[in-house]
């Protein structure tokens, strides 16, 4: 399931962000501050092209969608999951799975867009796997400079026709 973030989700959202799993296949990959994760809430939480989505598995806040841009019939996405504890019970791919499963149907049901877009670090061959199971098209790979390293980074889009729909 997944819900609007709250006030009261800032401090797990950060937890979550933070772990190392999640820094280590972000483009941003330092250890969020107190203070930077502030200020972010605070322009994501007031921004209209932004919703940031806490997702819920068995109760419990497993992990947290990014949508942004959203000002047209297309929008930009990310997310990050509990990985520590979904680790722990064993349940990451069941959740990884059902999250962007549920992400997509938001994307383009709720929101109704017509092409979702992202991007993933090239070293990340799993998740570019799970993109492709998801129908998600890869462009052509750019290099950046983020946080004292080179990163190479892929754009991925999905067109609303092109999509899985049920279960993957």
């Amino acid at each position: 399931m997944l819900r609007a973030a709250t006030e009261d989700d800032v401090d797990t959202i950060r937890r979550l962000r933070n772990q190392q799993a999640n820094r280590a296949v972000s483009i941003t990959a330092h250890e969020i501050t107190a203070d930077e994760h502030a200020a972010w809430w605070a322009k994501a939480s007031a921004d209209p092209s932004r919703r940031v989505l806490i997702y819920i598995r068995d109760g419990a806040t497993a992990g947290v969608v990014n949508f942004f841009d959203l000002d047209g019939p297309s929008g930009a996405w990310g997310f990050f999951l509990d990985a520590d504890g979904l680790a722990e019970r064993g349940e990451t791919l069941p959740a990884w799975i059902e999250v962007m499963r549920e992400a997509t149907a938001y994307a383009f049901d709720d929101l109704g867009l017509e092409v979702l877009t992202g991007e993933v670090l090239e070293h990340n061959t799993v998740v570019r796997q799970m993109n492709r199971r998801f129908r998600f098209v890869e462009g052509t790979p750019e290099t950046r400079y983020a946080d004292g390293r080179e990163i190479r980074v892929i754009p991925i889009s999905l067109r609303e026709h092109d999509r899985r729909k049920g279960k993957s």
